[in-house]
């Protein structure tokens, strides 16, 4: 009695390419990165456009309509839209009907006061940024500046996780100095100088911190790849 064994040919290696033609293997660091880019150059206009009419209507006191449409226009956007996907479709279109009416009936009022919408906003939104930083040191949370970088790098070292920590703080402060001084400047120096600090010397003093940030960070840290300036503000701004 004779017992045959089925033998399995060896597996054969994949064929090399012929007349130098690589296989087809989908880069995706070749994707066009366009629309990150326009996204990004769309923020930055509206941001640049915005602050220059706002400090256009301070500096003209004939511009108070502009004023007070630039002072509580994004607040209400932003509130209708939170209306619209917290309540019911009828609900929202309800309250902002009477959101407009109650403008419409009280504009003169609004118009003459704006000043003190825009510096609830202005405080409201330095505040707010202060806050969440230093709501992310608290136990059990991941500070804030450990969460922008392992978006951008992944994984991080102790030291990585100990600097981003720290840096957090840093920040934390910053926007606390930044609310303090822009409340501070209300009443003490005119609108136009108080506007021109909001509009733009605040987004100067941003700059120089994420850059001052940036230089310590990489002469203390060893350098990772895809992880400069341009991309922290491109993933700031873009999300």
């Amino acid at each position: 009695m004779s017992l045959a064994f089925k033998t399995t040919p060896p597996e054969q290696p994949p064929a090399p390419p012929i007349d130098g033609i690589l296989p087809n293997i989908p880069d995706q660091a070749a994707k066009p990165r366009w629309p990150q880019r326009f996204q990004l150059a769309a923020v930055v206009a509206l941001i640049i456009g915005y602050a220059a009419l706002s400090h256009y209507s301070a500096s003209s006191p004939d511009n108070k309509g502009l004023g007070a449409a630039l002072s509580i226009g994004p607040v209400l956007l932003i509130g209708v839209v939170l209306l619209w996907r917290w309540t019911q479709p009828l609900a929202a279109l309800l309250i902002a009907t009477s959101l407009c009416a109650f403008l419409y009936g009280y504009w003169p009022v609004i118009e003459r006061n704006y000043e003190w919408a825009d510096l609830a906003q202005q405080c409201g939104a330095y505040g707010l940024v202060a806050l969440s930083f230093a709501r992310s040191l608290f136990a059990g949370r991941v500070p804030m500046c450990t969460q922008l970088a392992s978006k951008l790098h992944a994984a991080l070292t102790p030291a990585e996780i100990a600097y981003t920590r720290h840096a957090t703080v840093a920040w934390v402060v910053f926007y606390v100095l930044m609310t303090m001084a822009i409340f501070i400047l209300f009443f003490a120096a005119s609108l136009r100088v108080w506007s021109l600090f909001v509009n733009f010397i605040a987004f100067g003093l941003i700059m120089l911190m994420g850059i001052a940030d940036h230089a310590i960070r990489r002469r203390i840290l060893p350098r990772r790849p895809g992880g400069g300036i341009f991309a922290i503000i491109q993933r700031s701004l873009t999300g």
